[in-house]
């Protein structure tokens, strides 16, 4: 069974950093991608980040760039994702979710087909105040 467990969120002022955490169980990094999504208050969900562990690409979304990096610790299976220069516009709720192959990021930061994730964090709550 795949589970995913975020920690970390909390609340920053802008311009400071944080340092989220994606815990996973039941799946081999290796063998697949991790994507971090969020969801701000009114607007839908959009993805930040993407790892594939297996060949080390990573993805980002236009806004964080610069100022987040997603990185992955294989022995503890966990993914990470640090953020700096917070602004107001990144709070929302942030959840990891894993894809089922290890394609590159690339790919997952941008398909439309939510089907290639199969398993879902239940969310941490990043507010950032200005």
């Amino acid at each position: 069974q795949v589970q995913l467990v975020e920690s970390g969120g909390g609340v920053v002022e802008s311009g400071g950093s944080l340092r989220l955490s994606c815990t996973t169980s039941g799946i081999r990094l290796i063998y697949r991608a991790v994507c971090w999504f969020r969801q701000a208050p009114g607007k839908d969900r959009e993805r930040v980040a993407c790892y594939t562990p297996g060949d080390g690409s990573v993805a980002y979304e236009d806004s964080v760039k610069g100022r987040f990096t997603i990185s992955g610790d294989d022995a503890k299976n966990s993914i990470y994702l640090q953020m700096n220069s917070l602004k107001s516009e990144d709070t929302g709720v942030y959840t990891c979710a894993a894809a089922t192959l290890g394609l590159g990021a690339t790919f997952y930061l941008e398909t439309g087909d939510l089907s290639r994730f199969d398993g879902w964090g239940q969310g941490a709550q990043v507010t950032v105040s200005s």
